[in-house]
């Protein structure tokens, strides 16, 4: 069983930054892929970022490359998401998972851990 908490979310506006953290239980979150989704009010839950187990290999939604970097810190167990130049359409629900395989890393349904969500809110 592993347990996700993420944190960091908030109001900003538009062009402003946040760093979201997601921290995870069990001794075996090194050998984790983590992912970052997001869901805005009546869409479906989209990719937004995924990191293999040791941080060599990243992967972005063409909407975030450039503004958003997934990192890791397997000594703490966090799994991170800062995001720069924040637009309105950012505005979501974000939550940290787990996969099993960096390949399924583009699809929830390969996601087996999810954490509870945080509000990020970018005002106009």
């Amino acid at each position: 069983q592993v347990q996700l908490v993420e944190s960091g979310g908030g109001l900003v506006q538009a062009g402003g930054s946040l760093r979201l953290s997601c921290a995870a239980s069990g001794r075996t979150f090194s050998t984790y892929v983590m992912g970052w989704f997001r869901q805005a009010p009546g869409k479906e839950r989209e990719f937004v970022a995924a990191i293999n187990w040791s941080g060599s290999s990243t992967d972005y939604a063409d909407f975030v490359k450039g503004r958003f970097t997934i990192s890791r810190d397997n000594a703490k167990n966090t799994v991170y998401l800062q995001m720069n130049s924040l637009k309105p359409e950012d505005t979501a629900v974000y939550y940290c998972a787990v996969a099993p395989s960096y390949s399924g890393r583009y699809y929830y349904t390969k996601y087996n851990y999810w954490g509870q969500g945080t509000q990020v809110t970018v005002s106009s």
